[in-house]
This record gives C-alpha cells, structure tokens and sequence, in this order.
C-alpha cells in the first residue's frame, strides 16, 4: 500500500468513475484530502481520505484491498471516522476490519441538479430570519472563532488556513448577542463547487436558522457559479435540503468507525 503523491492522483479517477460524491472529487482533482492504492502504476483499489470520511474503490478482492479496509489516516481527528464502501463487497471487508468499532449507519445521497435553485424563493427565505438575529459571512475573524467551537469547527476545519479558506471556502452564519447560532458553510471544496456543512447549537433549533443560513450559501454560490452539494446524515437534514429546492435521490450504508485514541497505532 503506498500513499498516492498529488500529481498522481488521476491515475485513481477510473476506479472511482461514476461516483457522485463530491468528497470523492476532492481527493482525486488534488483540491483536499489524501489518498492511498495498491500501486501507482495500474492501481486496482484505493482508500481516499478528506474530513472525517473515508471511501473505499476498485478491486474489493484485491491483495491489498483488506489492508486499506483496515487502514486509519492519522489525520481523523474527531474520534470518529465515515468509511463510504463503493459496493457490498467493500462493506463486509470493512466490517471485518473494524469488529466492534464500526457500526452501520445509513446516509442519504441527494441529486446534483444545477439550475434547479429558484433564487427567488431562497431571498424570501432570508426574510425569515428571526428578530435578534443577524446574518454575516464568515470572515477572518469568524473562521478562528469557529474553530474554537466543538459544535461548530467543522464549518471551517478542513481548510488548513484563513487564507485556504477564503481561497475556497465560503459560509454564513447567524449570530445573535454576539454569539454564533447557526451556520451554513463549505465541509470541502472541488472544481467547480463545494460540498455544504450546516449545524445549529442546540438551545436555537426549531427556529428556522438553518433555513436562513443555507439560503444565504446558495444565493452565494449561485452569484459565483458555484455548485453546493449536499449530502444528508438524516431524514431531517433530507426535509431541509428540499426546502431548498433539492431532490432526494437514494440512501446507502456507510460503517461510523470509533477511532482509536492517539495512544494507540492508526497506521
């Protein structure tokens, strides 16, 4: 197994052809992320790594294929990792590899449909935001003070920088008595557009935030020719996204793996 270098990652784009995941993208256009393979050569199976995901493709019965089924990056940093199978093949060496630690969770994939965002709907959807709210883009200052939120720091983690974020990243976030609320920013980034992260602290949901911040996003994205993919954890995170004006298009498995502590070898 050998980690795949930036200039060689479209050698991978065949094993991973057809795959609508925009994750997935990111690590093969060299936007984010990392990957691995059996060869650099003719690869038959790879794990790609971006966030606290994890994909696995190519050949399941490849020799190599049960060790990148096993393998942990050390860069997860959250505790828990999402490692996406290509097919069921991948899924029983994952559940092999991680025993006990992994557990099957189902995530919902919603269709990529550029021009289907009525801009007009997302503006009303503006004027919904409650009294005492605000709503700001995510700026420098905003980005550090993301990060320091458990809740919140993904909105902006995966950037390794202000200035990679302001490069390719884009948010909103509604902020009340000085406190951030609710956000709705970019997880990742590819060529072409970004793949969205939204949240709410707990004491403000049921208020319509998200709704507000996600529409802030869109009209963002759609002034600048962006795409933003979306990808739900939930059913409610489902009936948001088609508020929006997005389709749901299939659930698949996914196995929530407990990362070992530091202490302990991820490979």
């Amino acid at each position: 197994m050998v980690q795949v270098p930036k200039e060689k990652l479209a050698c991978l784009e065949p094993l991973f052809a057809g795959w609508e995941e925009t994750l997935v993208w990111s690590v093969v256009q060299g936007c984010m992320g990392k990957a691995w393979a059996d060869s650099l050569e003719r690869p038959r199976a790879a794990l790609l790594w971006v966030g606290d995901f994890l994909f696995l493709g190519g050949d399941a019965e490849a020799p190599v294929a049960r060790a990148l089924a096993g393998f942990l990056p050390r860069e997860l940093a959250n505790g828990v990792a999402l490692a996406v199978p290509q097919n069921e093949s991948w899924l029983r060496l994952l559940e092999e590899a991680h025993g006990q630690r992994g557990k099957p969770i189902t995530r919902y994939a919603i269709r990529k449909e550029p021009g289907m965002f009525d801009p007009g709907k997302l503006q009303a959807n503006l004027e919904k935001l409650p009294q005492g709210f605000t709503l700001e883009p995510i700026d420098e200052g905003l980005y550090h003070a993301l990060l320091e939120l458990d809740w919140a720091r993904d909105f902006c983690a995966q950037f390794g920088s202000w200035e990679e974020y302001a490069a390719h990243g884009c948010g909103f976030v509604a902020i009340k008595d000085g406190q951030v609320a609710a956000g709705a920013s970019s997880y990742t980034w590819y060529r072409g557009g970004i793949e969205i992260e939204i949240d709410t602290k707990a004491e403000y949901r049921r208020q319509g935030l998200a709704l507000c911040c996600a529409s802030a996003l869109l009209l963002h994205c759609l002034e600048r020719g962006l795409y933003p993919s979306w990808d739900a954890a939930t059913p409610i995170s489902v009936a948001l996204a088609e508020k929006l004006g997005y389709h749901f298009s299939h659930a698949y498995p996914c196995l929530e793996i407990a990362v070992p502590t530091q202490k302990e070898d991820l490979g």
